[in-house]
């Protein structure tokens, strides 16, 4: 199979199989999306969705979060990874949103990227799924789940994998190709041990072709055969 039919067979079959992929991220607003983007870094969003509601009751916007102290953030989120870290990440964002962009998020990945917290993946996030910008948000899933299926060819780090996915994607469908990935990733191509048995892409992909043929097909012949009367 070329890289071209690839690319197809998987666009194709995420389409038929899941068209409307979105972030399970709740949120209600630009604002909201971005603070919850911000604090599921190395963390779940089941447990973003958790703390959030509390948090955006006491800080709605970003003109209260920019007042807030340490004290005043740190309890609501402590639950999450790196609460410390994170809870002056959203101070200093949201003093930065008031600051220069008056309280509104701004909607380009070098402006975003200058916020506290925020890196290339989180700017990719919120330019994506706000704006509809045809960008590639590259986290453990994608990146995993791209490298096993051969969309991604060596790939040594996201930004790698990022430029690939963009240049072979059509530009329409780029952000809701970054929810196909990282959905396949979150409940079919586990990390430890994919679930082959019940992905619908095997025929294209490179990891099961070589790695897992061997043990998933004799599983499925032996779930197809009838019982005996």
């Amino acid at each position: 199979m070329t890289k071209k039919e690839r690319y197809e067979f998987v666009i194709d079959w995420f389409q038929k199989n899941n068209p409307n992929a979105e972030t399970e991220l709740h949120y209600e607003n630009p604002y909201q999306l971005l603070v919850s983007v911000i604090l599921s870094a190395q963390c779940t969003d089941k447990r973003v969705n958790m703390v959030t509601p509390a948090l955006f009751q006491k800080f709605p916007g970003p003109e209260t979060l920019a007042k807030a102290e340490f004290e005043d953030v740190e309890p609501l989120i402590k639950s999450v990874s790196f609460a410390n870290n994170k809870t002056r990440h959203l101070i200093g964002m949201a003093k930065m949103l008031m600051e220069k962009y008056n309280g509104e998020v701004p909607g380009t990945v070098d402006e975003l990227v200058e916020l506290p917290g925020v890196g290339r993946k989180t700017a990719n996030v919120i330019t994506s799924v706000i704006f509809d910008q045809p960008n590639m948000a590259v986290d453990t899933h994608v990146f995993r789940v791209s490298a096993r299926i051969g969309l991604t060819v060596n790939a040594k780090n996201p930004l790698q994998a990022e430029k690939q996915l963009i240049a072979n994607i059509p530009e329409e469908l780029v952000h809701v190709a970054h929810h196909w990935l990282i959905l396949h990733g979150r409940y079919i191509c586990v990390a430890r041990r994919p679930k082959c048995e019940l992905c619908g892409l095997r025929p294209a992909c490179k990891y099961y072709q070589t790695d897992m043929k061997y043990i998933v097909e004799p599983e499925l012949k032996q779930a197809k055969k009838k019982p005996k009367a």
